[in-house]
């Protein structure tokens, strides 16, 4: 193995570099031309830099000082021989601890297999550039799917057609009840062989008790079938029909109810058919202005959260009053009303 590096340092194999400049300090002294004549201190520091360098300190530590003048050997394949001699003889392979870009250097002619910028190397030759095999050789494997123009593709992403909407008319009672719709559609699909036939199907919709206009109830991938896209989703939007009687504010019930000026002064009963087929009689007692409103507490639209609650009952009304008042008909009114 040679000199031992770590034992002339005085120091242990797994020393730091903290402890290579602590046992260099101490020998310094030791090794001064006035003590030593013989000039050891250069041997010193010799050891210190071979140590302090992990590059050639593993080589040290691998080979010994044979290792650092080079006389390293080839690894040996199974039957023996070396992989780079012809076995009878010593290797002629030489270990030089350079940089990577020097190692580049002497076997393709230029360096850094991966920098950019192109400039020469201390050999001479080009540095090697990821440009080198083309535009990009990193691009090439990228969104354009192919190598170099070739035929080596990757896996596309099959997109999603836009969902198709259709209006569901529903009345208001269908609302207020909930019900059940069926819905046949026509559509293209394809078979296991990849041709396009045109199907029919039935779709059941179950309409809930309490929705609203614009509620949207989904059938997935319900679309036109076609090779390389997902079909479209296709979605139904509840459209709320007009009601002869009743109008929709969220979950209350709006009724409109005209009367006369009499009923409006001396009271009046309103009689109603609910939307489940009850029959609702409700007197009014107060006197009816035009911006009078009585409130029937849990009489309006589920709610579509909670179909167990409801929304109130709003009934307004419409005051009719007469064209023209005779004399006698204004004399009863002023005696009425002064």
């Amino acid at each position: 193995m040679g000199v031992d590096y770590y034992k002339a340092l005085q120091v242990d194999r797994s020393a730091n570099d903290d402890d290579l400049k602590k046992a260099h300090r101490k020998l310094a002294m030791k090794w001064h031309p006035d003590k030593n004549p013989t000039n050891k201190k250069d041997d010193e520091s010799k050891f210190k830099q071979v140590l302090s360098d992990p590059q050639k300190r593993a080589l040290y530590d691998q080979y010994g000082e044979e290792g650092l003048k080079g006389n390293v050997p080839l690894p040996t394949a199974a039957g023996g021989a070396s992989f780079f001699s012809s076995g009878d003889g010593p290797s002629p392979f030489r270990f030089n601890p350079t940089s990577a870009d020097d190692l580049f250097a002497e076997i393709f002619g230029f360096s850094n297999p991966f920098g950019g910028g192109g400039s020469a190397s201390a050999s001479g030759g080009q540095r090697f550039s990821s440009r080198m095999f083309g535009d990009d050789m990193y691009a090439s494997f990228g969104e354009r799917g192919s190598v170099g123009g070739g035929s080596m593709h990757h896996h596309t992403v099959a997109r999603k057609v836009d969902p198709i909407e259709n209006k569901l008319p529903c009345s208001l009672e269908d609302l207020y009840k909930g019900t059940t719709k069926k819905m046949k559609i026509s559509r293209e699909t394809v078979d296991v062989s990849g041709k396009v036939m045109q199907t029919e199907e039935i779709l059941t919709i179950g309409v809930k008790p309490g929705w609203k206009k614009g509620t949207k109830i989904t059938f997935p991938e319900k679309g036109n079938e076609h090779p390389g896209v997902i079909p479209a989703d296709l979605v139904f939007i509840i459209n709320e029909k007009p009601h002869l009687v009743f109008t929709r504010e969220g979950n209350d019930l709006i009724v409109t109810q005209k009367v006369s000026l009499a009923d409006a002064l001396i009271g009046y009963t309103v009689n109603l058919t609910t939307l489940d087929g009850r029959t609702l009689t409700i007197p009014v007692t107060n006197v009816i202005h035009p911006e009078y409103g009585e409130v029937v507490p849990k009489e309006g639209m589920p709610l579509q959260k909670d179909q167990t609650k409801k929304g109130n009952l709003i009934l307004k009304f419409n005051v009719k009053f007469p064209a023209r008042l005779s004399a006698e008909q204004k004399a009863g009114f002023k005696k009425l009303l002064g």
